[in-house]
Formats: structure tokens, C-alpha cells, sequence
């Protein structure tokens, strides 16, 4: 288990919806100081936070952070990338390339530039931001992505855990966050999603199903594929 409490963090996408709460709530539970970074980043009222210039998708810029934050010892990848529209044959090659470079090359990428640090460090962790769609693949080309992530995930955890990392994957459907704003399904709240998965850190999960569309979804991973999908049914001859 991770403990926060004087803990080094840095949240990807701090601008956010889900990255401003990690923030917060990692400096609430004793965080001594959160790398707070993006793209371009923002100014922040506590001295604990630190801004810094990341973009995911760069690997100079990854590079960089990962020489400016050497004493982090806990990485939360939550920069994520979505499309409005479902399916994965009609997207263009930017917005398939923005997924993968923002969904599952920058996790990935920089859990390996942070390696060292975290092997180097006591009380270290990765937590990854999946999707319940990623077991659900009705969102194309996003879900795709957030699948190869979840199975990256899987491998990080084995390969880190000799060193002591905790890799936490997390799952959750919609949150009502700008990156959600195009659909009217259930959303779940931010900061109760925030609030589980740093519970789970410390009482040393390895994967935290934060809402019950991914207790459901998890679930029926077993099914059928044609019970998963069940408009297969209706194509098949």
C-alpha cells in the first residue's frame, strides 16, 4: 500500500476535471508536494503545487518533466483523450493518432521515464486512468485505446512489482467532467471518484471499479460475446 501522506505527486491533465480533485485530495490526505501538469499549465493558490509543462503526446517533453520531478513518488496518469462520435473506421488519422499518443503511448511512455525514480524511491505508485469502456468497446477508437492501456497496465504492474511500485488501474464510466459534456448518461461526481481511487491506493488495491457501470461491465466480461453485444444478434444470419 502507498500512503500519501508526505507523498510526491504528479497528476497528468491537472487542469481538469478529474485532475484538479486529484490534486486537492492528494494534498488534503498529506501530500508534501504535487507536480500539477498540462500542456499549459495554471498558477494554484498552494505552495505545494508545483506547475509543470507536460504535454503526453512529446516525448521531449516527457523527457523533461521527468528530469525536473525526480523525487516524485507517485505518478497519476489521468491526461486522456476522447472523441464525440463512436465507432473507429470513420475517424481521421489525426483523432485515431491523438488517442493513441494521448491514451496509451503517454501513460506508458512516461511510466517508463519515471521508472527509475519510483524504483528509487520508498512508498511509490503508478495509478493508471482507464475507462469502463475499455471493456466495453461501443466508444471505437477511445475504448481501443483505454483497452491497450489496461492490458499495459497489467504488464507494468508485474514488471514494477519487484521493485515495491504499486500500479493501481482504474476503471470508471462517464464523470461529469467537460471531456463527458456530449452525453446525457449517468455521470458519476468527480470528487467521489477521486476519493476511491486514492482509498484504494492506500489500502493497497490493485484496481479500483469506481462506479457500478464498471462493477456491471467487469462482471459480464465472461458472457457470451453476443450477450456482450447483443446487436450482433440482430446481423447474425
Amino acid at each position: 500500500m502507498t500512503s500519501l501522506n508526505g507523498a510526491i505527486v504528479l497528476v497528468t491533465g491537472a487542469n481538469g476535471g478529474l485532475g484538479t480533485h486529484f490534486v486537492n485530495q492528494a494534498l488534503a490526505r498529506g501530500a508534501a508536494k504535487v507536480y500539477a501538469s498540462a500542456r499549459t499549465p495554471r498558477s494554484w493558490d498552494d505552495p505545494r503545487v508545483v506547475p509543470l509543462t507536460l504535454d503526453v503526446t512529446d516525448s521531449e517533453s516527457i523527457a523533461a518533466a521527468a528530469a525536473a520531478a525526480q523525487d516524485v513518488t507517485v505518478l497519476i496518469n489521468n491526461a486522456g483523450a476522447a472523441v464525440s462520435t463512436p465507432g473507429i473506421l470513420m475517424h481521421t488519422d489525426e483523432e485515431i493518432r491523438r488517442n493513441v499518443e494521448t491514451n496509451f503511448l503517454g501513460p506508458l511512455f512516461l511510466a517508463r521515464a519515471f521508472a527509475p525514480a519510483l524504483r528509487a524511491n520508498y512508498n511509490a505508485a503508478i495509478i493508471d486512468i482507464h475507462s469502463a469502456l475499455s471493456w466495453y468497446a461501443v466508444a471505437g477508437i477511445y475504448s481501443a485505446t483505454k483497452a491497450a492501456l489496461w492490458s499495459a497496465t497489467n504488464s507494468l504492474r508485474l514488471e514494477l512489482a519487484p521493485a515495491g511500485v504499486q500500479v493501481v488501474g482504474v476503471h470508471v464510466g462517464y464523470v461529469d467532467t467537460a471531456m463527458a459534456a456530449h452525453t446525457d448518461d449517468a455521470k458519476a461526481d468527480p470528487a467521489e471518484v477521486v476519493h476511491s481511487v486514492l482509498d484504494g491506493l492506500e489500502a493497497g488495491a490493485h484496481e479500483v471499479l469506481a462506479d457500478q457501470t464498471s462493477v456491471q461491465l467487469k462482471a459480464g466480461l465472461s458472457a457470451p460475446i453476443d450477450v456482450v453485444y447483443p446487436q450482433l444478434q440482430e446481423t447474425t444470419p
